[in-house]
């Protein structure tokens, strides 16, 4: 059995593990891009990457350090994208059909590079067919490097683009909204919020389950009550107050940084809620690229 700890238990993350994270900290970004538009959310998409970049630290004595590191990451986090989708049943249709023996013709991209609309299209497609044409008419893979990537043949990544490519010529943008929360769980959060927002750390705590789970990014994995969580935010590199939101539709709290210039949303939390208690905590302020890929963010009030 192994004997490496868990994403979800490691706590304070380990020097080497946040080494390697400012190591690959040019390719998060687009590695997050891409899981972002696999799952449907830049949030999830986010969580996603997270377990795809400790997977592979953890196989780093695995890695040929004579090939590129892009597409082994990029391997690692098309099959987390995967065994999300399959987890959470999410628009599961068959990822492929056969492949015709005669040379399959390709149809023409929609546009050279995906616009940012079309691109937020993809989560209407087959998984197959939206990483070909992500992969394709995002990143630029040729069909040999997809076909690696997505574990099929040249042949089939044509078939599977040419049919992601048809259908997202015919789609409108008709995006799946989250589903709103209860006005018992949105007063739970405005609670949250007005407590934080006032360092009032024990009424905070009050809120939230004794085993609360908490993840911030590059930080900390496990339970609140062992983080150093609070204490952070009571020595806060900006201005910051926080405030209930949306970012893509799904209700946040999300942060905003005080300058000159007022108040600009600055990063997101997603809480998690069961009966009257917070039992879940995600702090994304260590990942500026969420806000820059979403589609929206709007801030209930300031």
């Amino acid at each position: 059995m192994s004997t490496q700890p868990d994403f979800e238990t490691v706590g304070l993350f380990e020097a080497r593990y946040v080494a390697f994270l400012e190591t690959i900290q040019h390719l998060r970004p687009r590695l997050h891009r891409y899981c972002a538009r696999m799952t449907g959310s830049v949030l999830d998409g986010e969580d996603v990457m997270q377990e795809a970049v400790f997977e592979a630290y953890r196989k780093l004595d695995r890695f040929d350090d004579t090939r590129p590191l892009s597409p082994w990451l990029f391997r690692i986090a098309h099959n987390r994208c995967i065994d999300f989708l399959r987890r959470r049943k999410v628009r599961q249709e068959a990822e492929a059909t056969a492949v015709e023996l005669d040379p399959v013709q390709l149809s023409e991209p929609v546009g050279l590079v995906l616009d940012g609309a079309l691109e937020r299209l993809v989560i209407n497609l087959p998984p197959k067919e939206r990483a070909c044409v992500l992969l394709k008419d995002v990143f630029d893979y040729s069909l040999e490097e997809i076909a690696q990537l997505v574990d099929s043949t040249t042949g089939g990544v044509k078939a599977a683009l040419s049919r992601g490519r048809r259908k997202l010529g015919a789609l409108t943008d008709n995006l799946e909204d989250k589903a709103s929360m209860g006005p018992e769980a949105l007063e739970l959060l405005r609670a949250y919020i007005e407590r934080f927002n006032r360092r009032d750390w024990d009424g905070v705590r009050e809120l939230t389950s004794a085993d609360a789970r908490l993840r911030v990014a590059d930080c900390f994995a496990g339970r609140l009550i062992e983080s150093p969580y609070f204490v952070e935010y009571d020595r806060p590199i900006i201005p910051w107050r926080m405030t209930l939101g949306e970012v893509d539709g799904e209700t946040v709290v999300v942060i905003l940084g005080d300058d000159a210039d007022g108040s600009t949303p600055y990063s997101v939390i997603r809480l998690e809620v069961a009966g009257n208690r917070v039992v879940g905590i995600t702090d994304y302020i260590k990942c500026p690229w969420i806000l820059a890929a979403a589609a929206s963010v709007v801030v209930y009030s300031a």
